[in-house]
């Protein structure tokens, strides 16, 4: 059963993201914060368990990753106030699963001998990915030094939740698009949004080139 799943793992997992990203388009907001939202996390988890499920070490550690993100499912879910070491551990816990998970998109992506549609979708998933690294690293920095960030929360006429703005400021800055309309203000928010815009280029620059050569290679041959 796993060994058939695995053939399928950059899309299990890509579309589990994009289940994060985009359900609140097609979900109420409220629906989808507390019930919709930590139930996606959990099953973009239990995808990334499949996806390293050839690498016994990772695997055990996405494991234990599985089980805290269950129970953290089960208590509630991550908002902008951290109130207790139990939202200290569920930030934690997410940022090194993306991170590690990420990590792992790029080797596997890496090491690809041939270019086809899993591949394809394995580096749409680990850019992607980078932007959920960045979401929890933003995260943290505002909830550790608030007001890190100016135009969160700050929204005219637009009922719009402070985990939505920090998971679009942290993708507008991976693509390097920065409309301007949140900025980081604090030392630490300024080197993390460097940072971030750093590796979205580093991934576009090098890992799509590599593949991209990889594809036009493997057709010359043909």
């Amino acid at each position: 059963m796993i060994e058939k799943l695995y053939a399928y793992r950059f899309e299990l997992f890509l579309s589990t993201q994009l289940s994060i990203l985009f359900g609140s388009l097609i979900i109420p907001a409220v629906w989808f914060e507390n019930v919709m939202m930590p139930l996606f996390l959990v099953l973009n988890v239990m995808c990334g368990v499949l996806l390293v499920s050839k690498k016994r070490t990772l695997l055990y550690m996405t494991l234990v990753f599985l089980m805290i993100s269950i129970v953290m499912a089960s208590m509630g879910t991550i908002n902008s106030k951290v109130e207790n070491q139990f939202d200290y551990l569920m930030l934690g816990t997410y940022f090194l699963f993306y991170a590690l998970i990420t990590i792992e998109i790029i080797k596997q992506v890496w090491s690809a001998k041939i270019v086809g549609k899993n591949v394809i979708l394995g580096l749409i998933s680990g850019y992607m990915s980078l932007g959920l690294l960045a979401f929890f690293l933003c995260l943290s920095i505002e909830i550790i030094y608030p007001n890190s960030f100016s135009g969160i929360g700050i929204n005219p006429g637009v009922n719009v939740d402070i985990m939505e703005q920090i998971m679009y400021y942290s993708y507008i800055t991976l693509m390097t698009i920065g409309y301007g309309d949140i900025l980081p203000l604090t030392p630490i928010a300024q080197k993390t949004a460097i940072f971030i815009g750093l590796i979205g280029q580093f991934y576009l620059v090098i890992l799509t080139a590599i593949v991209v050569g990889k594809y036009i290679n493997q057709e010359s041959n043909k």
